[in-house]
C-alpha cells in the first residue's frame, strides 16, 4: 500500500482514449515566458533549463516525454498552474530537446538519469530551495522513478515525486506502441527520432551506423536495435529497455512518490502498473484511474475548468511538504 482510489471522472467524450492523449497537444496553448539557464556536463555538453519563478521556497523539476521539451503542452500546463500557487518550476530538456543540438554524439534516452542529477546538483549549489519536488511525464517518469530507486543519497530537500503516464518498463511499453492501435503515435515519434539520428549520423560520420537500417526501423525494436542500443553500448533493444527500465528499482524509492497512470493508457502494458510495488512499498502511492489516456487526463473542453492532473499534482505537493 497506498493503493489510492482515484477521483478523476472526465465528461463522455473523455473517455476516448485517443481523444484523451492528443487533446492538450492539439488545443492547448504552449506560450510562456521562460527564463532560459545553459549549465554545462561533465562531458563537455550541456542541458537547458528553462525556469519559470514566483519567489517560492518550492520548486518543480518537471521532465519531459520522449521528444518533447520544456515547450510541452503537458509541460506549460502544469508550469502556469504551479506559478498560479506560487511554486516555482524548472522545467528540463533532455540533451537535444531544447530546439538545439547537444554538442557530442550522445543524447539523452529513455533511462539516462544522470542529467536529471546534474540539474539537482546545480540546483542545490545554486539556489536556496527548502523543498524539490520531481515530476515526471512518459520518458521523463521513468527517469525520475529510475533516478530514485538507483540513488542512495537522495538530497534531503527532494521531498518526493510525482510521475504521469511513467512507462517504467520500457520492453513492455515498446511492444504496446508496435501495435496497430497505436500507429499514428509510433510514427510520429520515429519520424522526429529519425531526424536526429541523420543529423547525428552527419556530424559524426567515424560513427559507423547502419543509416539504411536506421531509417527503414518501423517500431521502438529495430530503431534501438539499430541506433539507441550501439549509441550507447547495449547489446541491442532489449538489453537497453532491461537496463533501463524503472520497475525493478522502484521497492528501492524512500521518497513518497505519486505514480499517476489510466488504465485506459495504450502506451503502456500490464507490467507498467506498479501494484506490487505499490503493495509491498509504504512510499509509492499508485493511482489508476479507468480513463485518462496517455498524459490526457482531461476533464472538459473549458480550459480554465480542464485542470484535474495539475490540480491532483498540487495536491500531491501539499502533501508531501506540509
Amino acid at each position: 500500500m497506498p493503493i489510492i482510489e482515484s477521483n478523476y471522472s472526465p465528461s463522455f467524450i473523455f473517455r476516448n482514449t485517443h481523444l484523451n492523449t492528443v487533446y492538450k497537444t492539439l488545443f492547448l496553448s504552449s506560450e510562456i515566458d521562460y527564463k532560459r539557464v545553459r549549465i554545462l556536463t561533465n562531458d563537455n555538453d550541456f542541458l537547458d533549463l528553462d525556469f519559470s519563478l514566483t519567489g517560492s521556497k518550492t520548486l518543480v523539476i518537471a521532465s519531459h516525454g520522449l521528444e518533447g521539451s520544456s515547450n510541452s503542452k503537458y509541460i506549460v500546463s502544469v508550469v502556469k498552474y504551479l506559478n498560479s500557487k506560487q511554486i516555482d518550476c524548472l522545467a528540463l530538456n533532455y540533451r537535444g530537446c531544447s530546439g538545439e543540438d547537444n554538442h557530442i554524439l550522445q543524447s539523452y534516452h529513455s533511462g539516462r538519469s544522470d542529467d536529471l542529477a546534474t540539474v539537482i546538483k546545480y540546483v542545490e549549489e545554486n539556489y536556496n530551495y527548502q523543498n524539490i519536488v520531481l515530476l515526471g511525464y512518459s520518458m521523463g517518469g521513468n527517469i525520475t522513478l529510475k533516478y530514485l530507486g538507483e540513488n542512495n543519497n537522495i538530497p534531503s530537500k527532494i521531498k518526493g515525486a510525482i510521475t504521469v503516464s511513467a512507462p517504467c518498463d520500457l520492453e513492455g511499453s515498446s511492444y504496446e506502441l508496435s501495435k496497430t492501435i497505436n500507429k499514428v503515435y509510433i510514427n510520429r515519434f520515429l519520424k522526429s527520432l529519425k531526424k536526429k539520428a541523420q543529423l547525428k549520423i552527419e556530424k559524426f560520420p567515424e560513427a559507423n551506423f547502419n543509416y539504411s537500417e536506421i531509417i527503414s526501423a518501423k517500431n521502438f525494436t529495430e530503431f534501438d536495435n539499430s541506433f539507441t542500443a550501439p549509441l550507447f553500448g547495449y547489446k541491442n533493444a532489449q538489453d537497453y529497455w532491461r537496463k533501463n527500465s524503472s520497475l525493478p528499482l522502484l521497492k528501492t524509492i524512500r521518497k513518497p512518490t505519486l505514480v499517476l497512470s489510466a488504465l485506459d493508457d495504450t502506451f503502456l502494458s500490464k507490467s507498467c502498473y506498479p501494484f506490487e510495488a505499490a503493495t509491498n512499498n509504504t512510499h509509492i502511492y499508485l493511482e489508476t484511474p479507468k480513463y485518462g489516456g496517455h498524459v490526457g487526463f482531461n476533464t472538459s473542453t473549458n480550459k480554465t475548468k480542464n485542470l484535474w492532473s495539475e490540480t491532483r499534482i498540487h495536491q500531491f505537493i501539499q502533501h508531501i511538504i506540509s
